[in-house]
């Protein structure tokens, strides 16, 4: 069994917005490791439920906020001018987390947008996470915000929600809900993330941090190609690659996610004593 939490968090600029914050834990026994859960562009960490469920089954407690103009939290839809701001807000939530779980192994998973926000925390905060996870990150390159940039207008085109994962009912479930952002992109944000996906491969190699990568061979929305080049400038001495054949965007939520969910759960536990 799980218990749920839902509060307001003091984040987004200067904190004066409220970030609205979750927490999962065990109703029996105690965690053996703190999961922070870091969301993609758009969307929000209601998402994310069943991942929780899963992770708090192999023994973690599980935080996590939707970011400043996203889902719950408060500020103007997705627009964010300095990334910088939103890695502050995850610290935000991890001092939260620590307040109730001072010791325990903190493995850090971020998804797409969300992936270069983990990488970049854990870069200014190395030393903060025990580990790293990024699933289908924007790291290195990502050719869909260089074309945004140069457009003269940004168009008003929703993500294809088939490109999220085999399994339809993802798309599905996507497109109906409310607390997704389905419009366009802000060229203040663009401009903002580009300008983040400069500083994470200026910063450098994670080091002492390990990191799992994955990613769906046939994810059309942030390529492997483009990711791979953020990944090799800030991987260190331990890292592992698990590109899963035919998956697309959203691992978390693809047709083989177990096969997903256990890659994550064994790499959180070489770090449980």
């Amino acid at each position: 069994m799980i218990t749920t939490r839902a509060w307001g968090l003091a984040g987004g600029p200067n904190g004066s917005g409220r970030l609205a914050a979750r927490a999962w834990a065990p109703t029996g026994g105690e965690p053996t490791w703190l999961a922070v859960l870091v969301h993609g562009y758009g969307e929000h960490l209601g998402r994310y439920e069943q991942v929780a469920a899963d992770l708090v089954a192999a023994g973690a407690v599980v935080y996590g906020a939707d970011h400043r103009g996203h889902g719950g939290s408060s500020g103007e839809r997705v627009l964010i001018d300095d990334f910088a701001g939103v890695v502050e807000d995850v610290h935000r939530v991890v001092t939260q987390a620590r307040t109730a779980y001072r010791t325990l192994p903190l493995i850090l998973i971020g998804h797409s947008m969300g992936g270069l926000i983990a990488s970049r925390y854990a870069q200014t905060h190395p030393e903060a996470p025990t580990a790293l996870v990024l699933s289908g990150p924007v790291l290195g390159r990502w050719e869909v915000l260089e074309a945004l940039a140069a457009a003269e207008e940004i168009p008003d085109v929703p993500i294809d929600p088939a490109t999220l994962s085999r399994d339809p009912a993802v798309g599905e479930a996507y497109v109906a809900d409310p607390l997704v952002w389905h419009g366009p992109f802000k060229r203040t944000t663009v401009n903002a993330m580009l300008t983040e996906v400069e500083r994470g491969v200026e910063a450098g190699p994670l080091v002492g941090t390990p990191l799992l990568w994955v990613h769906g061979s046939d994810d059309r929305l942030v390529p492997i190609s483009g990711t791979a080049k953020g990944i090799e400038a800030i991987r260190g001495e331990d890292f592992t690659a698990r590109i899963l054949p035919g998956a697309r965007h959203e691992v978390f939520n693809e047709t083989n996610r177990d096969e997903v969910i256990g890659e994550v759960v064994r790499f959180a536990h070489r770090f449980v004593s």
